[in-house]
């Protein structure tokens, strides 16, 4: 999944308007205009879109986890230069504040099954022998299976 996709599911499925967007920028002290939101929201074949890049997406998966979870002490996570969708996973897991459990329901309602053990591949450092790089499949039936956790497929339907 690209970068824009995932900022466009997440905007979907939490009903975001683009105040709401450009809000949770704010929540880690990074202003972003109306027009930028727009252009990352944007399908790949319009004559205005923009890609969002790693960074800035990491920054935006950042504000998500502060509005879920609320400002923790200390300074502002760091943004990642690089996002890998392992990265993306993990920062949905920890803005969503889901368990093992959790995330498989959510797979089986894409029709994905997952073990525990072959999910917690994705969430273990690079650098241990289990670590698993999660692919493209996975990440999609996550927001897949998110959609119809939180009810809009339905209205996905009725839009398009």
């Amino acid at each position: 999944m690209t970068n824009n996709s995932i900022f466009r599911r997440i905007r979907f499925i939490y009903d975001f308007s683009d105040q709401q967007m450009i809000d949770i920028f704010a929540l880690t002290d990074v202003m972003v205009t109306r027009s930028d939101v727009s252009d990352w929201l944007k399908k790949e074949d319009h004559e205005e879109y923009l890609d969002i890049n790693d960074e800035m997406l990491s920054i935006f998966l950042n504000g998500f986890i502060i509005l879920k979870r609320g400002r923790k002490d200390g300074p502002l996570p760091v943004p990642e230069k690089r996002l890998t969708n392992n990265l993306i996973f993990r920062k949905m897991r920890i803005a969503l504040n889901l368990i093992d459990e959790d995330i498989i329901q959510i797979l089986a309602l894409a029709e994905m099954k997952m073990s525990k053990h072959e999910l917690s591949a994705f969430f273990r450092s690079p650098s241990q022998r289990q670590y698993v790089e999660c692919n493209n499949q996975v990440i999609r039936n996550f927001f897949q299976g998110l959609e119809k956790k939180e009810g809009r497929e339905e209205q996905r339907g009725k839009k398009g």
